[in-house]
Protein backbone atom coordinates (compact mmCIF):
# COMPACT_ATOMS: atom_id res chain seq x y z
CA UNK A 1 0.00 0.00 0.00
CA UNK A 2 0.79 3.39 -0.46
CA UNK A 3 0.74 6.34 1.37
CA UNK A 4 -2.18 8.84 0.03
CA UNK A 5 -4.32 12.07 1.26
CA UNK A 6 -7.92 12.82 2.34
CA UNK A 7 -8.75 13.67 -1.13
CA UNK A 8 -7.71 10.88 -3.00
CA UNK A 9 -9.41 8.28 -0.35
CA UNK A 10 -12.40 10.38 -1.39
CA UNK A 11 -12.35 9.81 -5.10
CA UNK A 12 -10.97 6.01 -4.15
CA UNK A 13 -14.13 5.05 -2.17
CA UNK A 14 -16.69 7.06 -4.92
CA UNK A 15 -19.52 6.55 -5.71
CA UNK A 16 -20.89 8.71 -3.14
CA UNK A 17 -24.62 9.78 -3.32
CA UNK A 18 -24.85 13.71 -3.93
CA UNK A 19 -27.74 15.71 -2.48
CA UNK A 20 -28.98 19.33 -2.83
CA UNK A 21 -28.56 21.30 -0.19
CA UNK A 22 -31.90 23.80 -0.32
CA UNK A 23 -32.18 26.66 1.74
CA UNK A 24 -34.17 29.91 1.78
CA UNK A 25 -32.74 32.95 1.24
CA UNK A 26 -33.54 36.50 2.28
CA UNK A 27 -35.79 37.30 -0.62
CA UNK A 28 -37.53 33.77 -0.30
CA UNK A 29 -36.35 32.03 -3.13
CA UNK A 30 -34.49 29.16 -2.89
CA UNK A 31 -30.69 28.84 -3.01
CA UNK A 32 -28.65 25.52 -3.81
CA UNK A 33 -25.63 23.72 -2.87
CA UNK A 34 -23.79 20.33 -3.75
CA UNK A 35 -23.02 18.10 -1.47
CA UNK A 36 -21.66 14.66 -0.99
CA UNK A 37 -20.71 14.33 2.78
CA UNK A 38 -24.00 13.45 4.24
CA UNK A 39 -25.15 10.77 6.46
CA UNK A 40 -28.13 9.06 8.22
CA UNK A 41 -27.43 9.44 11.84
CA UNK A 42 -30.36 8.06 13.65
CA UNK A 43 -33.59 6.20 12.17
CA UNK A 44 -35.31 6.94 16.35
CA UNK A 45 -34.90 9.72 16.56
CA UNK A 46 -34.67 10.35 13.08
CA UNK A 47 -32.02 12.53 12.44
CA UNK A 48 -29.34 13.25 9.14
CA UNK A 49 -25.79 15.40 9.45
CA UNK A 50 -23.56 16.88 6.11
CA UNK A 51 -20.78 18.63 6.10
CA UNK A 52 -20.20 22.01 3.92
CA UNK A 53 -17.81 24.73 3.73
CA UNK A 54 -17.62 27.37 6.58
CA UNK A 55 -17.51 29.95 3.34
CA UNK A 56 -20.84 28.23 2.39
CA UNK A 57 -23.99 30.94 1.57
CA UNK A 58 -26.16 27.86 2.24
CA UNK A 59 -24.73 26.99 5.42
CA UNK A 60 -25.11 30.49 6.35
CA UNK A 61 -28.84 30.03 5.64
CA UNK A 62 -28.97 26.93 7.21
CA UNK A 63 -27.46 28.32 10.67
CA UNK A 64 -29.97 31.30 10.43
CA UNK A 65 -33.07 30.10 9.47
CA UNK A 66 -33.07 26.92 11.11
CA UNK A 67 -34.41 25.15 7.79
CA UNK A 68 -33.06 22.77 5.15
CA UNK A 69 -34.36 20.29 2.81
CA UNK A 70 -32.14 17.79 1.63
CA UNK A 71 -33.13 16.65 -1.99
CA UNK A 72 -31.09 13.25 -3.77
CA UNK A 73 -31.45 14.86 -7.41
CA UNK A 74 -32.59 12.85 -10.12
CA UNK A 75 -30.64 12.11 -13.99
CA UNK A 76 -32.56 14.85 -15.57
CA UNK A 77 -30.54 17.93 -13.68
CA UNK A 78 -27.63 16.09 -13.50
CA UNK A 79 -25.47 19.03 -15.36
CA UNK A 80 -27.17 21.59 -12.95
CA UNK A 81 -26.29 19.58 -10.13
CA UNK A 82 -22.61 20.24 -10.96
CA UNK A 83 -23.36 24.04 -11.12
CA UNK A 84 -24.64 24.29 -8.33
CA UNK A 85 -21.85 23.40 -6.36
CA UNK A 86 -19.49 25.27 -8.75
CA UNK A 87 -21.07 28.57 -7.83
CA UNK A 88 -22.30 31.00 -4.63
CA UNK A 89 -25.92 31.73 -4.66
CA UNK A 90 -25.09 34.72 -2.54
CA UNK A 91 -25.74 37.01 -5.61
CA UNK A 92 -26.91 34.64 -7.75
CA UNK A 93 -29.91 33.07 -8.54
CA UNK A 94 -29.14 29.52 -8.78
CA UNK A 95 -32.33 28.07 -10.23
CA UNK A 96 -32.61 30.54 -12.90
CA UNK A 97 -29.04 30.84 -14.07
CA UNK A 98 -29.25 26.68 -14.09
CA UNK A 99 -32.62 26.41 -15.43
CA UNK A 100 -33.55 24.31 -12.19
CA UNK A 101 -37.62 24.08 -12.40
CA UNK A 102 -38.67 24.04 -9.22
CA UNK A 103 -41.95 22.87 -7.43
CA UNK A 104 -43.27 23.04 -3.34
CA UNK A 105 -42.59 20.14 -0.44
CA UNK A 106 -45.45 20.22 1.96
CA UNK A 107 -45.12 21.84 5.05
CA UNK A 108 -41.87 23.53 4.03
CA UNK A 109 -41.47 26.94 2.47
CA UNK A 110 -38.29 25.61 1.02
CA UNK A 111 -39.10 25.16 -2.80
CA UNK A 112 -36.64 21.83 -4.35
CA UNK A 113 -35.76 21.15 -7.87
CA UNK A 114 -38.85 18.98 -9.95
CA UNK A 115 -36.63 16.18 -10.53
CA UNK A 116 -36.53 14.70 -6.87
CA UNK A 117 -36.00 11.53 -6.17
CA UNK A 118 -36.15 11.68 -2.11
CA UNK A 119 -36.25 15.18 0.03
CA UNK A 120 -35.62 15.32 4.00
CA UNK A 121 -37.03 18.19 5.29
CA UNK A 122 -34.90 19.35 8.42
CA UNK A 123 -34.43 21.40 11.30
CA UNK A 124 -31.04 22.19 12.53
CA UNK A 125 -30.70 20.58 15.91
CA UNK A 126 -26.87 21.67 16.22
CA UNK A 127 -23.37 22.27 14.17
CA UNK A 128 -19.89 22.47 14.71
CA UNK A 129 -17.04 23.46 13.40
CA UNK A 130 -15.05 20.90 11.80
CA UNK A 131 -11.92 21.98 10.25
CA UNK A 132 -12.55 23.94 7.18
CA UNK A 133 -15.93 22.87 7.51
CA UNK A 134 -19.25 22.46 9.88
CA UNK A 135 -20.58 19.48 10.36
CA UNK A 136 -24.45 20.47 10.51
CA UNK A 137 -27.00 17.60 12.60
CA UNK A 138 -30.51 17.58 11.92
CA UNK A 139 -33.52 16.50 12.69
CA UNK A 140 -35.61 15.26 9.99
CA UNK A 141 -39.33 15.72 10.09
CA UNK A 142 -41.02 14.60 6.87
CA UNK A 143 -39.70 12.52 3.85
CA UNK A 144 -41.36 12.53 0.52
CA UNK A 145 -40.17 10.43 -2.48
CA UNK A 146 -40.33 9.80 -5.54
CA UNK A 147 -38.79 6.20 -6.94
CA UNK A 148 -39.54 7.53 -10.81
CA UNK A 149 -36.48 9.51 -10.76
CA UNK A 150 -32.88 7.74 -10.61
CA UNK A 151 -30.80 8.86 -7.48
CA UNK A 152 -27.15 11.00 -8.53
CA UNK A 153 -24.16 9.94 -7.41
CA UNK A 154 -20.48 11.63 -6.78
CA UNK A 155 -17.97 9.72 -9.15
CA UNK A 156 -13.62 10.40 -8.63
CA UNK A 157 -14.34 12.85 -6.03
CA UNK A 158 -16.67 15.52 -7.29
CA UNK A 159 -14.83 14.93 -11.01
CA UNK A 160 -18.25 13.59 -12.02
CA UNK A 161 -22.00 13.70 -11.56
CA UNK A 162 -23.81 10.49 -12.62
CA UNK A 163 -26.13 7.70 -11.78
CA UNK A 164 -25.07 4.87 -10.55
CA UNK A 165 -25.66 2.69 -13.96
CA UNK A 166 -23.89 6.09 -15.63
CA UNK A 167 -20.64 6.36 -13.69
CA UNK A 168 -19.41 2.54 -14.44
Amino acid sequence: MEKINLPKASSLTSPNPVTLVCTRKPDGSTNLATVSWWTYLSFNPAMIAYAMAKTSFSGEMVRENKKVVLTIPGAAIKDAVMGCGTSTGRNTDKTEMLGIKMQNVPGSDIQIPEHTRVAIQCTLKEYYEVGDHYLYICNVEQVFADESEEALFAWNGYAKIATAKQGE
